[in-house]
């Protein structure tokens, strides 16, 4: 037996969105402050995570606010020829702000704002709620450059990221603005389809959780926003329940080795990456929803 349309209807619907705008509109004036030690720096201050991609349900809590420089940027040009690296290293001298100094400016500045509320974090500065503003996360990065040529600095090319460092060195490289245009343009190219979809499997694994088919941490919302985007647009659409079964059966047979991460910057799988999702939990999800679904 399949989970009913009207379930899947209820599951499908976008969760509240008023306190996430004012929580946003509020850390983001806080950033924007002329009196911040980072004023004069280049950045840009955006919605990642479900708030930012419209598909937040009503379990969805924490505010995802990033806040990165391009005032300063990390580089990779290992998909650069020898000649090229030569030309890039002669073409730019290495600055003294580091992205430390960044991130001890952006947490200061909100400690400033809104004191003990305020606790940094691995990842992410976290801002406890208050009245109509909601919990947050505050991620300071700075720009990354994936090089794809370099001849020189006005013959050049790179696809542009983000990115941070975690409290135990760990480097993070990410493309959140590709991953949220990417979505767009996949609910536009599915006929509106693609967005309520991953609110359902993600309210679907929320009871895949309390009901003991899956343990928590298997599949992040981010991973099952990327699984989704590889599935034809063909297979969205009629309804629910079709789609539903259509692009989880897809997901089931497809060839997993070539499936991407919504940026299209990364593979959606692999063993070792920090930005992507391990085989074995892409398969223990699968194998728990088909078992939550034909048991409904």
């Amino acid at each position: 037996m399949a989970i009913p349309e009207q379930q899947l209807d209820v599951w499908a619907k976008q969760g509240s969105i008023t306190q996430s705008k004012d929580t946003y509109a509020s850390i983001k004036s806080c950033l924007e402050a002329n009196e911040s030690p980072f004023a004069e720096k280049s950045k840009s201050i955006f919605l990642q995570g479900s708030y930012g991609n419209d598909t937040n349900i009503y379990a969805d809590s924490d505010v995802d606010v990033v806040i990165s420089t391009e005032s300063i940027y990390y580089d990779d040009t290992s998909d650069l020829s020898e000649t090229e690296r030569a030309s890039y290293a002669s073409a730019f001298i290495k600055g003294g702000f580091s992205y430390g100094d960044f991130k001890n400016q952006v947490s200061n500045h909100l400690i400033n704002k809104f004191g003990s509320s305020v606790k940094p974090g691995n990842k992410a500065i976290f801002i406890e709620g208050s009245g109509n503003r909601r919990d947050a996360d505050v991620l300071p990065a700075v720009e990354f450059r994936r090089y794809r040529k370099f001849n020189s600095q006005t013959d050049n090319s790179y696809d542009t990221g983000i990115c941070f460092w975690t409290t135990d060195g760990t480097k993070i490289v990410n493309y959140p603005k590709q991953h949220s245009a990417n979505c767009t343009a996949k609910h536009q190219s599915a006929s509106g389809w693609y967005k309520p979809s991953v609110r359902i499997l993600k309210n679907s694994r929320n009871s895949m959780i309390a009901g003991g088919y899956l343990s928590e941490g298997i599949a992040p919302s981010y991973f099952l926003e990327g699984m989704l985007y590889n599935a034809p647009t063909y297979l969205f659409g009629k309804s629910y329940a079709e789609t539903i079964a259509n692009t989880i059966n897809w997901i089931m047979k497809s060839d997993r080795s070539k499936l991407l991460c919504a940026n299209e910057q990364y593979y959606l799988l692999n063993p070792t990456s920090p930005v992507t999702w391990r085989a074995e939990n892409l398969q223990t999800y699968l194998d728990a929803f088909s078992k939550f679904w034909n048991e409904w």
